[in-house]
């Protein structure tokens, strides 16, 4: 059988077509989740009506955005776009708070000819589209669609054309910039290849397990985890919209109690948000006992998260086995490596100097010795991962940190639009090999990390990317709202980074002052507060500690650049003193 997203959907019809395929538990309506559901046979039939009508309409080969809510209408309009042999373009709606330019972006790049939205979020995914310029999009409901269909349908014959393994099913964008959006394409052998790697990293079977979730669809966890896992490995797939979530994230660990055998995933600050804000009351109600899987990724895994979850949840059935600390990113379709089935989650300790200078030295537990725990991501499934010397191009022995590049069916192929990235990030090749074979090729993952005891361990980020609470934001972005934020802070001369604190990742912002600012300590709170509140307003995120610092102490490359990476070094060390006023977030900021 090929191996698209539709020739799955048909499998999984024909073979169990009066079994639950989607759930959608919907929170806005009704405090206990009110339920709706699709049989496969149900499922299939709304998929395969609304593609004809978008092939029919022209839609093949080109881009259909889906811009609605969190529902079965985005699951239907996702899959009748790959299914139509059309380019899906899995994103958000206007109404998500903070993501205006980011959408307007991710659609200008996309260039789609519709926009799929649900009856709710017409008006005001109309009026957004329509304030953008140059954009030729047309807004539509799947009822619309085929309300007009009716009229002047004709009958086929036949079995519906189906995609080719080798045709773009979706432009993934990647979190980050919303100034430039790069929208990786990932074929429908790419994602149908990676969903069957994560079936077989979790464990996953048709009958026996479902997925259970709340990621966002446009996400790309949340997209393969939720939709096309169910897809390709036949299996029962509960959602609920994350800002049910985030209102009360019980709700999320109720479905896993209620729905045996799930596997589910998150990032690293949701599970330490559940610690937080579940109440011993709602925790007695929990059984955790039947969860298959907890996956645990997309941004730093902390230890001590780990531990608090653990603790916490221990007593109603929650096993340190289920959880699976994993790695993965958008251009390699999302999963890459995982913990191992049946094993508690790794944690070894490294000399930290040792780390930092490229080499993994188990740390002796000496007094005052530095120490970094990282957490391991086990063994890539199906696919190859190489440590590489980003300067030699050459392959680095274990214990070496390096950039970690991959190879496999579920490697994108490419960048929506953008040759020469997609060139030097999709087909690098290592020191001798021959660039003109395609078997030699690798995808340059920008993470840093090493082999460790087989397991791959991830250090860091090579560009600097910032992860708060599952959240990717470009320093630069940040930077450039703090040097708006008040006059007395220098242009040019801002770094923005995180720091590992307890509760996860954080941001710190370091900005020099004016040179002519003649009493700076005068306005130092003043600037805090500006600073906090545009950072807040910007970027949805706390500033944890706002350095207000003297001419020529924020470091440059000798190109004229911050150096990030020794700003953070140096902020770690301590090397601003008290009279910079720092000042941490409080409880009340």
């Amino acid at each position: 059988m090929k191996d698209t997203i539709s020739h799955h959907l048909a499998r999984a019809s024909a073979q169990t077509p009066d079994e639950k395929a989607f759930t959608f538990v919907d929170f806005s309506t009704d405090r206990d989740g009110a339920s709706s559901c699709l049989t496969w046979r149900q499922l299939e039939k709304r998929v395969r009506t609304l593609a004809a009508v978008l092939r029919h309409g022209g839609a093949a080969g080109e881009r259909v955005a889906v811009v609605g809510p969190q529902n079965l209408d985005y699951v239907v309009g996702f899959l009748a776009a790959t299914c139509a042999g059309a380019i899906a373009v899995p994103l958000f709606p206007p109404a998500l708070p903070g993501h205006a330019e980011k959408l307007a972006a991710a659609l200008a790049d996309a260039d789609p000819v519709l926009a799929l939205t649900s009856p709710d979020s017409l008006q005001a995914a109309e009026k957004f589209c329509a304030n953008q310029d140059g954009l030729r999009v047309r807004v539509v409901t799947e009822e619309d669609l085929l309300s007009g269909w009716a009229a002047r349908a004709e009958p086929t014959v036949g079995e519906p054309p189906h995609p080719r393994p080798e045709d773009c099913a979706y432009l993934q964008y990647t979190s980050g910039s919303t100034r430039m959006p790069s929208g990786v394409e990932i074929t429908h052998a790419n994602v149908c290849a990676n969903a069957r790697q994560a079936l077989k990293a979790y464990d996953i079977r048709a009958g026996r397990n479902c997925t259970v979730g709340w990621l966002p669809l446009y996400h790309d966890m949340g997209l393969v985890l939720a939709i096309v896992v169910p897809v390709v490995g036949h299996v029962h797939s509960v959602l609920m919209d994350p800002l049910a979530f985030v209102q009360q994230p019980v709700r999320w660990l109720r479905l896993l109690s209620e729905y045996p055998g799930a596997l589910t995933a998150a990032p690293n600050f949701a599970y330490d948000y559940c610690v937080r804000r579940v109440t011993d009351e709602e925790r007695a109600k929990l059984s955790l006992g039947t969860v298959a899987a907890m996956v645990n990724g997309s941004e730093p895994i902390a230890e001590q998260t780990l531990q608090r979850f653990q603790q916490a949840f221990a007593p109603v059935g929650a096993v340190p086995t289920a959880m699976r600390p994993s790695y993965g990113l958008a251009e390699a379709t999302v999963f890459v490596s995982a913990s191992p089935a049946g094993e508690e989650p790794t944690v070894t300790s490294f000399d930290r100097d040792a780390l930092a200078a490229g080499t993994a030295r188990l740390a002796e537990g000496t007094e005052g010795q530095a120490v970094t725990r990282l957490v391991g991501c086990g063994r890539p499934t199906d696919q190859e991962a190489a440590i590489v010397d980003p300067a030699g191009l050459v392959r680095l022995e274990d214990g070496r940190v390096g950039e970690i590049w991959l190879r496999g069916p579920n490697v994108g192929r490419g960048y929506w639009g953008r040759p020469e990235q997609s060139e030097a990030t999709f087909r690098a090749t290592l020191h001798g090999d021959n660039p003109g074979e395609g078997t030699h090729h690798w995808l340059r993952t920008g993470d840093l990390g090493l082999w460790h005891d087989k397991h791959l361990y991830i250090t860091g980020r090579i560009k600097d990317l910032v992860i708060i609470d599952g959240t990717n934001h470009y320093p630069q972005d940040i930077e450039h709202t703090v040097e708006n934020a008040h006059p007395a802070i220098r242009r040019h001369h801002t770094a923005a980074f995180s720091i590992p604190t307890d509760d996860g990742e954080r941001l710190v912002v370091v900005a020099e002052h004016a040179r002519d600012l003649a009493e700076p300590h005068r306005v130092r709170d003043e600037a805090t507060r500006a600073v906090r509140v545009a950072v807040s307003a910007g970027h949805a995120i706390a500033v944890h500690d706002f350095v207000l610092a003297q001419p020529g102490t924020v470091p440059h490359t000798t190109s004229g650049k911050v150096a990030r990476g020794a700003c953070r070094e140096r902020y770690l060390r301590g090397a601003w003193t008290s009279d910079t006023h720092v000042q941490r977030e409080t409880d009340n900021v």
